[in-house]
């Protein structure tokens, strides 16, 4: 699983993954070895779904997994598509069609101007938490489920996978056309993700070109001219949104780019914004370079160099910290490491060896940022991978 070729720093900057199939073990520069990285990614996953006391994955039924969120014990359709991303990248067929199954049986809504979505919460026994979608899960489903197809081929109904893909798509991009009273979770208009369907705001966070890239090679045909828009203009909207100056991001925003407070939170980069250096770094890898993008890294790996990383803060855009601390101060910490990926700072070989030296988080809150620290591991490492 680990790829052998090690991209000197040099040259990273014009890999290319999706036409090349380079994946950069950026971790060798921080002196990880493919041999120590491999045993990182396979520590880390059992730790996520077998761990006796840090694990997070819970049997509902033996044929039926789900994903904990441990600071609100639920299952979320966030965690759900992030788990079966995580399990498609390891090769573990097996825990993936778990994960799927509890997602079909009890997430899925079947009637109603939602038929087609997944509701984002339910409780671990399977029973109802919501009745409502987030898009960040569709988005996630159906790419798991595309290179699911690619490595394991397609099965029967649920288990053919390509075509339970491109129906949670079609929902997404059509569910005005398809259901009465239903509206879609991407704007006709602008191709923008919305943070939910029926508010015309977005999440910069939610905004995945790679994945929209490879959505315009697998989806519906006709939908494909869409997607590529979409990545496009993601790409616009994720440097619209962010500080020109610290490359911080809001967690909600107008399609404008300009911030959206919700929830009665005055906080602005807090915890769902993490995820957007993230996402900038593997657009990077898997695609190219994009220089709009590449300075927001920069930037934030510039501003991140100041801070004191032991009392990390919720942030203003200009930089101004808050007394709210961090609820996910591993994520951070991660997320900076990924946008060494990207990033042209001085500081990125610092946030590289950081990574590096990272502990998992342990207790409560240890679910949303160990998600996010196994994705920018995989990535790290050159495990990140196209499955097409």
């Amino acid at each position: 699983m680990m790829n052998k070729k090690y991209v000197q720093p040099e040259e990273r900057m014009k890999t290319r993954a999706f036409d090349t199939g380079v994946y950069p073990n950026y971790l060798a520069e921080a002196g990880i070895g493919d041999e120590e990285a491999r045993a990182m990614v396979h520590k880390a996953f059992e730790t996520i779904f077998f761990d006796e006391q840090e694990n997070f994955c819970h049997h509902t039924d033996e044929d039926a997994w789900c994903m904990v969120d441990t600071g609100n014990i639920d299952a979320r359709t966030e965690g759900m598509s992030y788990g079966m991303m995580m399990c498609v990248q390891m090769d573990r067929k097996d825990i993936f069609d778990k994960l799927w199954t509890f997602s079909e049986r009890y997430m899925l809504m079947k009637e109603g101007p939602c038929e087609g979505y997944f509701r984002w919460s339910v409780h671990i026994d399977g029973s109802s938490n919501s009745n409502g979608p987030a898009p960040d899960g569709e988005e996630y489903y159906a790419m798991a489920l595309f290179m699911a197809a690619a490595r394991w081929g397609d099965g029967e109904g649920s288990f053919n996978y390509s075509a339970r893909a491109r129906e949670i798509l079609r929902h997404a991009v059509h569910q005005h056309e398809m259901v009465q009273g239903g509206q879609p979770m991407w704007e006709p208009e602008n191709t923008y993700i919305r943070f939910v369907p029926g508010m015309k705001i977005s999440d910069p966070s939610y905004h995945l070109p790679h994945f929209y890239e490879l959505f315009a090679v697998k989806a519906d045909e006709q939908d494909r001219p869409f997607w590529k828009k979409a990545a496009e203009q993601s790409r616009k909207y994720i440097a619209l949104s962010a500080d020109p100056v610290t490359g911080l991001s809001p967690e909600y925003a107008d399609y404008d780019g300009k911030t959206v407070l919700l929830f009665g939170k005055p906080w602005v980069y807090y915890s769902d914004a993490y995820r957007v250096a993230e996402n900038v770094a593997l657009d990077r890898i898997w695609f190219g370079e994009d220089p709009a993008l590449t300075l927001i890294e920069t930037h934030l790996q510039d501003f991140f160099a100041e801070q004191d990383m032991s009392d990390l803060r919720a942030y203003e855009l200009d930089g101004t910290a808050q007394s709210e601390p961090a609820m996910h101060p591993t994520a951070i910490r991660a997320v900076l490491g990924a946008a060494s990926a990207a990033s042209e700072s001085e500081h990125r070989l610092r946030f590289l060896k950081d990574f590096a030296e990272l502990p998992m988080r342990k207790g409560v809150r240890r679910y949303y940022d160990n998600c996010l620290y196994f994705f920018c591991l995989l990535m790290l490492t050159g495990n990140y991978r196209i499955y097409l």
